[in-house]
């Protein structure tokens, strides 16, 4: 059955058939964005998604939306979806961040020239007939310093483009190199020096936490006297009563503000300065844009309903095309490990413990850990998948560890999943054969060769005969057809273990039965997802 997705805003038809093309539903409704209790009455019957802006996808959307996988946000900001509530549900939350990002960074350098030369005021003079030649005097952005508060890709653009008017730029970003920054030809700086010697400062980070009101009254006060600032990247950036207060002081040149803390804005301690050039949130505004990321997102959510590709999400490491194609036998396995551990462990969990052997190291191992952790919290909760385990884990306040090494042994690649409790620690690896069916290889430190079926069953007991015959005569009495049946032992006469792969799911009585022999130590029912 085709997956159905929703476009509860406008997107264009182009963006629209490119949903039918690859053969997904899509049901194009423009205004329901705009009508909450409809979009509450309908959303559960979509797989997918597509928004723009006007349509808010609150925790009780979410909470309606019995069926769906994938929000795809055309465009960059998601404040109208609650993340944090998609997550929980296990929702993939995208949007698409390169789409636009020309248009943005030729905003934010429209609006430099804007305020630098007081184009706005002058129009708006010489329209009334006015002719006030004197009032007007700019400045060049020629040999200024300007000052890039976060030169990420919109950020690095603006660099480029600042550079090419020959400006002298510095950067403050975290997460910018030294040899990123050399690359782009600027400097990379504190945000205090960077405060102290900008001319003209842009910011183009998101707003966070740790970003909100990076230009405080404080930080404001060290900024370089006559400083001009620009803004089209979040509202909540810029501390706006603050900066109103360092525009009337003239410690503030000037400021182009694109965006507002609130939005709409339609008052604002910064409306009617002088030299405050205002935007309504324009910065993605261009035909250009809307239609790029219009057709980004149409093709992201595609992707990921028909190939479990995920690019640019939010709240899950992004998986190509390709790696999902590479991968997918071993995101089976991760998830086949995480589960068996999760159905063998009753005690609560404090660490889990991950090593990636060989060439599985070297695949994208924070989508193999979001697979690992779904399949250790899915014996617990069947709702928790790869987008929510993670969070899940996080919340349990359970530690999560990485390692990775080259090829140790026989096997090209391994996994081996430890996890820890109070009480003790639970290890399995597998592996996936060249015919790309996941196998278990090592339990409790034992060496066995497990192909892995939807019904199984694992047992332990000590290493002596009549093992298997009881397994098998009880089975058969029962009616249950045994597939595959794996022995394994750490040596003679010491623990051992078997796990067999059955057809069918294994009535409690003849677990009973089996615990009632006497011979075994643990007699456990386990069921894997294998379609």
């Amino acid at each position: 059955m085709a997956p159905r997705v929703l476009v509860s805003d406008a997107l264009s038809e182009t963006a629209v058939q490119i949903f039918r093309d690859r053969g997904v539903e899509v049901d194009y409704l423009p205004d329901l964005g705009k009508d909450k209790e409809k979009l509450l009455e309908v959303i559960g019957r979509y797989d997918g998604l597509a928004i723009r802006s006007a349509t808010k996808v609150t925790e009780k959307v979410i909470a309606a939306a019995a069926n769906l996988k994938v929000i795809g946000r055309a465009g960059i900001g998601v404040d109208n979806v609650d993340i944090p509530a998609a997550s929980k549900k296990g929702i993939i939350v995208m949007n698409t961040p390169f789409g636009n990002s020309i248009t943005t960074a030729e905003h934010a350098i429209a609006m430099m020239f804007a305020v630098a030369r007081q184009i706005p005021e002058a129009s708006a003079s010489t329209h009334c007939g006015k002719w006030e030649k004197n009032r007007f005097m700019g400045v060049e952005l020629f040999n200024k310093t300007l000052g890039v508060i976060g030169a990420g890709n919109i950020g690095g653009i603006v660099c480029d483009r600042a550079l090419a008017l020959q400006m002298k730029v510095l950067a403050y970003d975290p997460f910018l190199s030294e040899e990123r920054a050399t690359q782009m030809g600027v400097h990379k700086v504190e945000l205090d020096e960077l405060l102290s010697r900008a001319d003209f400062i842009t910011l183009h980070t998101p707003l966070t936490d740790k970003t909100r009101n990076i230009l405080s009254a404080e930080n404001l006060a060290r900024t370089k006297k006559g400083v001009r600032i620009v803004n089209c990247a979040r509202g909540g950036l810029i501390d706006e009563a603050a900066l109103a207060e360092m525009l009337k002081s003239g410690h503030v040149a000037g400021a182009a503000l694109d965006v507002f803390a609130v939005e709409p804005a339609t008052e604002s301690p910064l409306f009617g300065l002088p030299n405050v050039v205002v935007t309504p949130h324009l910065g993605a505004s261009t035909t250009e844009a809307q239609e790029n990321v219009a057709l980004q997102v149409a093709e992201q959510m595609s992707d990921y309903l028909l190939t479990g590709a995920v690019q640019n999400a939010l709240n899950m490491p992004s998986v190509t095309a390709e790696e999902a194609a590479v991968m997918g036998p071993w995101l089976k396995l991760a998830d086949h490990l995480g589960a068996f551990v999760g159905q063998m462990t009753d005690e609560p969990i404090t660490a889990i413990n991950i090593l990636y052997d060989g060439r599985v190291a070297e695949m994208n191992l924070a989508a193999l850990n979001c697979a690992v952790l779904a399949g250790v919290m899915k014996a617990v909760n069947p709702d928790v998948n790869m987008v929510s385990a993670p969070l899940v884990a996080k919340e349990q306040g359970i530690q999560v560890s990485t390692t990775r090494q080259e090829k140790t042994g026989v096997f090209d690649a391994y996994i081996k999943l430890t996890v820890v409790t109070e009480r003790r620690e639970r290890s399995i690896a597998g592996t996936v054969f060249s015919d790309g069916k996941p196998r278990f290889i090592q339990i409790k430190g034992i060496t066995i060769d497990a192909e892995v079926g939807e019904h199984m069953l694992y047992t332990t007991n000590e290493d002596v005969p009549g093992i298997i015959g009881t397994l098998g005569r009880t089975m058969g009495e029962n009616g249950v057809n045994i597939a595959n049946f794996t022995l394994g032992r750490s040596a003679r006469g010491k623990d051992a273990i078997a796990i067999l792969y059955v057809d069918d799911p294994i009535p409690q009585p003849v677990i009973d039965q089996l615990m009632g022999t006497g011979l075994f130590q643990q007699v456990k029912p386990l069921r894997f997802s294998v379609g």
